[in-house]
């Protein structure tokens, strides 16, 4: 297993990242009515989630760590209940929204690891 040197390293930012340029890909097609509602909103939630990892890793404690990464878990939740609430506004397409909360999913379960080994 390689050395972990700084957030770049960790695979939940990396995942993180990947969810946002998804977000960012998706929400192009949202209605131009949307642009400064949930569109913005959407994209700011999920760009949220890697820079509270970034901003953690860069804090030097354990628990500020934590704290960034509680913060970002809850943007993640943020994040999961607006891409739930395009999918009910027919904003996404049934193809869009599931693979989006997989990966949302996936990035819950490796940010509450970090957070627990971080917490003992």
């Amino acid at each position: 297993m390689s050395e972990i040197k700084n957030y770049r390293d960790l695979s939940v930012w990396q995942k993180a990242m990947t969810l946002v340029k998804q977000i960012y890909e998706t929400t192009r097609s949202f209605p131009k009515e949307e642009l400064y509602g949930l569109t913005q909103q959407l994209r700011r939630a999920a760009v949220s989630i890697p820079s509270n990892i970034a901003e953690g890793n860069g804090r030097g404690t354990k628990p500020d760590y934590v704290r960034f990464l509680q913060i970002a878990r809850g943007s993640l939740f943020e994040t999961q209940t607006q891409i739930e609430l395009s999918r009910d506004l027919v904003y996404l397409s049934v193809a869009t929204a599931p693979p989006l909360l997989a990966l949302c999913n996936e990035i819950e379960r490796m940010l509450n690891t970090l957070i627990a080994r971080l917490g003992s």
